[in-house]
């Protein structure tokens, strides 16, 4: 019951600290001896909106085994409000050269879907994957399906709004329905936010490059605008390169186009160059800038402090991610970021899929107010 209450909090099910030594409690009284008892005892102790019906009879099915091919993606929509905007995609994994249906198979399924697989590798940072784990955590940061908060647009549509759309009232006085015509009402139309993401691929960001760029990759094919760039010494677009369907594809189109990759890092050069050359043609539409940096600079304190100040004023929001922000004891003592933390809305690890699940959890939820920066 352990494993299966992650599971089920994993994809955002508000289950409480108890829910475990609950469920056990219905499991001793139900038993294992009808699926279907044990289906509807369990959904009624979880379950505490209509919403979250469709996620907890998903995951029970998956958990407890219902005929789920392996191989199969399991899509589970996380509940209420926020299952329109996000979802994550949990690959069915099986043994490398074992052949569905074998009993082998079935076992490794078993474990993998009741949690000890997948939330040893959710867990793990990225750095410390061998060889097979790598792949098997490229897969699961391919499959992530999510989209960005929105926003309100300045163009006005058909809608239950509370503003009179006197066009079409005009429009339907022409035609012969009567004398007494409704007031045709418009609201505002809603735009997902463009995403601009800037990625350290410096020396002291090797270890993590690789599944940085992957989660940059499946951005790209999510969101209706993406434009993505690296840096070290120089900055480099990579948005066409991360068009490619195939992420290992794209990452070596990535790394044949950039030339400084491992090279030193110099961030406020960087920043310069985008806000000049690139600024106002990518972060318009209330853009959220995501920048991904250990902050490890060897330039111009000054120039960071000033280019990072423009940067923040250009977006909606800015994100930075720290492969090593969520280690024990991390503060942030690097010149680098101390100098653009003030400009930073929200400072994250991102050394794990379950760091990557928060950063997506997050730009799915943006606030639509930008905050005010008070310049000193």
């Amino acid at each position: 019951m352990v494993h299966f209450v992650r599971y089920l909090r994993a994809y955002g099910l508000p289950l409480g600290p108890g829910t475990a030594a609950e469920l056990a409690e219905v499991v001793d009284v139900v038993g294992f001896g009808s699926r279907h008892d044990l289906y509807l005892a369990l959904r009624a102790a979880v379950i505490t909106r209509t919403a979250q019906r469709p996620v907890f009879d998903r995951a029970f099915e998956v958990f407890f085994g219902s005929g789920v091919a392996i191989g199969d993606e399991v899509v589970l929509p996380r509940p209420g409000a926020e299952a329109k905007d996000l979802h994550l995609s949990v690959p069915v994994l099986r043994p490398r050269g074992a052949p569905p249906g074998e009993g082998a198979a079935e076992e490794q399924v078993a474990e993998t879907l009741g949690g000890s697989y997948e939330e040893r590798l959710a867990t793990r940072d990225f750095a410390s994957l061998d060889v097979t784990e790598r792949e098997d955590v490229r897969r699961l940061i391919a499959r992530m399906v999510w989209r960005p908060a929105d926003r309100w647009s300045r163009r006005w549509g058909l809608g239950a709004g509370t503003r009179p759309d006197m066009r079409r009232t005009l429009g339907a006085m022409h035609r012969p329905e009567g004398d007494l015509l409704p007031i045709e009402m418009s609201r505002r139309k809603r735009r997902r936010r463009p995403l601009v993401i800037l990625a350290d691929v410096s020396g002291s960001m090797e270890r993590y490059t690789e599944m940085l760029l992957v989660f940059a990759h499946a951005a790209q094919g999510r969101v209706a605008r993406v434009e993505t760039f690296v840096f070290a010494t120089r900055l480099t677009r990579i948005t066409r390169d991360l068009k490619l369907r195939e992420p290992e594809a794209a990452l070596h189109r990535v790394g044949a186009a950039v030339p400084d990759w491992s090279g030193g890092t110099r961030i406020g050069e960087m920043l310069e160059r985008f806000n000049r050359d690139w600024s106002r043609r990518v972060t318009g539409g209330g853009a959220i800038g995501l920048i991904i940096s250990d902050g490890w600079d060897t330039g111009d304190a000054e120039l960071l402090d000033r280019e990072m100040a423009r940067f923040a004023r250009s977006v909606h929001r800015v994100i930075w991610l720290n492969p090593h922000a969520g280690r024990p004891g991390f503060a942030p003592e690097t010149r680098g970021l101390r100098t653009v933390l003030p400009y930073v809305d929200d400072f994250l690890p991102a050394a794990t899929i379950v760091d990557l699940a928060s950063v997506v959890r997050l730009l799915e939820s943006v606030p639509r107010h930008r905050r005010v920066m008070v310049m000193t």
